[in-house]
């Protein structure tokens, strides 16, 4: 899908704004998911002919940090802890019932567009283990009985909205 003529001139200008830095790839992909949300590849392709560099750079950076992200993301987005303290505790366990509750994978948005689920390595909550961080919020010691309980807590914020 072609960039919109709006987001296009603020990628630009954000390029612009950097151009000139010594290394400035970080700082404007960084911009541009704060932006935007997500950073697709046509707009990859984009940052890397206004910065002079090659696309398979940008993308190297886009997909080795986990916060960037090639797809738009759910209004939730719902992050289960899979580091060694949370994972002993059973968090892939936790992360599997999100996706049967949820029925996408990690990775993922809903369809409805309400929620996303990311398998993350450390969310340095070890004594919460197995810690589910929604939206930055951390929820201590979540088992797979609670999952159902906290979609829906986040389903019903949206009926009152």
């Amino acid at each position: 899908m072609p960039i919109r003529k709006e987001a296009k001139e603020k990628i630009l200008a954000i390029c612009q704004a950097h151009k000139k830095e010594p290394s400035p790839l970080m700082v404007v992909l960084e911009e541009i998911q704060r932006e935007f949300g997500y950073i697709p590849f046509d707009v990859q392709e984009l940052v890397a002919n206004e910065l002079g560099i090659c696309v398979s750079d940008v993308y190297g950076v886009v997909t080795f940090y986990n916060f960037f992200s090639l797809n738009p993301k759910g209004k939730y987005v719902i992050g289960v802890c899979l580091g060694t303290a949370c994972y002993v505790k059973n968090s892939q366990a936790v992360i599997d019932k999100f996706e049967e509750v949820l029925g996408i994978k990690a990775g993922e948005t809903s369809a409805d567009g309400l929620f996303t689920i990311e398998a993350l390595r450390c969310i340095g909550a070890c004594a919460l283990a197995p810690a589910v961080s929604i939206n930055g919020k951390v929820y201590p010691m979540v088992m797979p009985d609670k999952v159902p309980a906290l979609v829906a807590e986040y389903r019903k914020l949206e009926e009152v909205a």
